[in-house]
């Protein structure tokens, strides 16, 4: 009988519309067939979003935790750990972190944890009671990926990760999905919006306060005032959140109803940044942002905060501009320029898209990623001292929950 491709159980807090979770779904659709299986083990549970992977035979297992101190999580985790046998746990972020100790307990054979950004509670990743978990795990975990050289030089610096377990592994994005527009652009926003526009201002994202979109709705009123012609500036903010009533009501006190467009949770993301000539990332932290790669896969040229992984995308200059987070009036200085500058906005846009294709591909992204597992695997096989083999994963069945 065939033995089945080795099991991959990724563990995450949520399974959701998120940048950790797009570059989740984009690895499983672009990994080899039949070289790994793969299944989804959420914290609190998963959403539609699941759709976006192509694979039906990816299970999605849900461990219903509650808010506090609830470990009833764990022994959940256990019991499916023990069903689903798979050959790599692989953990993402600190909120799933703890996972790690489930996994070590059973002697999962590979061990994976993977950094993709920072909360807005601990943006420098100092905080020392996050830190002592992270380094309770550390000799639990077999291999760190870190989406990022910033977050990179952060777990060896502060969690104290050796160099040799750490892989630093930039997300891709599809460069034929996401591409510059071709004539006109595209209608997708309500009757009349783009009436008289000269220069449409986007960002796509989650509506949360590490983003920072009241910084940008701020610089978009400032830039207004700087522009003899604001009539024909736009901005559309594309996702939703807990600051979307927070940012609605910013729009409306500054009089900005007319010429901002919140247009909430969408699956047409590739059209909407066509319709865009500025794209604008305004996080406190971020780790390397598929949205802003996206952006420059579609041409655009972007303004991004000067945080995390966002120097490392952004060339000044070149393909966008930087500039300090929550620095309104820089901000809005930067949009004012890019708005009255479209010779400024093609070129930019060009080069954006140009190193994308050269440096930020699907394909190269998946090829890293399965080398890690791949290392990770043969590696452990040659361990004998740790009387670990790997675990001959079992049959899928259609379990919703664990």
């Amino acid at each position: 009988m065939k033995s089945q491709p080795p099991l991959i159980a990724h563990v995450v807090y949520h399974f959701g519309t998120g940048g950790m979770e797009n570059g989740l779904v984009n690895l499983i659709n672009h990994l080899p067939p039949g070289r790994y299986r793969h299944a989804i083990v959420s914290l609190t549970g998963h959403t539609e979003f699941r759709r976006r992977i192509r694979s039906a035979e990816v299970g999605f297992y849900d461990l219903d935790k509650r808010p506090g101190h609830d470990l009833g999580w764990c022994r959940r985790l256990a019991r499916l750990i023990e069903w689903l046998k798979p050959a790599i746990v692989h953990t993402r972020n600190l909120n799933a972190l703890e996972a790690q100790f489930v996994a070590a307990w059973l002697r999962v054979p590979g061990r994976v944890h993977g950094e993709h950004g920072r909360d807005v509670f601990d943006l420098e990743g100092r905080n020392w009671k996050y830190n002592l978990l992270r380094r309770a795990a550390r000799p639990l975990v077999h291999r760190y990926i870190a989406v990022s050289r910033d977050l990179a030089r952060w777990l060896t610096d502060t969690v104290g990760v050796n160099p040799h377990k750490l892989s630093q592994i930039y997300n891709g994005v599809d460069s034929q999905r996401f591409h510059p527009r071709a004539g006109e652009r595209p209608d997708v926003a309500p009757a009349g919006f783009f009436a008289g526009a000269q220069c449409v201002i986007g960002s796509v994202g989650r509506l949360a306060a590490v983003k920072d979109y009241p910084s940008l709705i701020r610089a978009y009123a400032r830039a207004r005032d700087l522009l003899p012609q604001a009539q024909g500036l736009r901005l559309i903010l594309v996702g939703d959140g807990p600051q979307r009533a927070h940012c609605e009501a910013l729009i409306r006190s500054l009089g900005l109803a007319d010429s901002v467009w919140l247009a909430g949770e969408r699956d047409d993301i590739p059209r909407l940044m066509q319709a865009m000539d500025v794209f604008v990332l305004p996080s406190l932290g971020e780790g390397i942002s598929n949205t802003l790669l996206e952006a420059m896969a579609t041409g655009l040229p972007v303004i991004a905060s000067r945080v995390g992984g966002n120097p490392e995308l952004v060339e000044e200059g070149v393909g966008g501009s930087l500039f300090p987070a929550a620095d309104v009036e820089r901000l809005a200085g930067l949009l004012a320029a890019y708005a009255t500058d479209p010779g400024r906005r093609q070129r930019e846009g060009a080069a954006a898209r140009a190193r994308v294709e050269a440096e930020f591909s699907l394909e190269r992204m998946a090829a890293a990623y399965q080398s890690v597992y791949d290392d990770l695997l043969a590696y452990r096989r040659r361990q004998p001292e740790d009387g670990v083999q790997p675990a001959q994963p079992a049959r899928r069945q259609d379990v919703g929950r664990a």
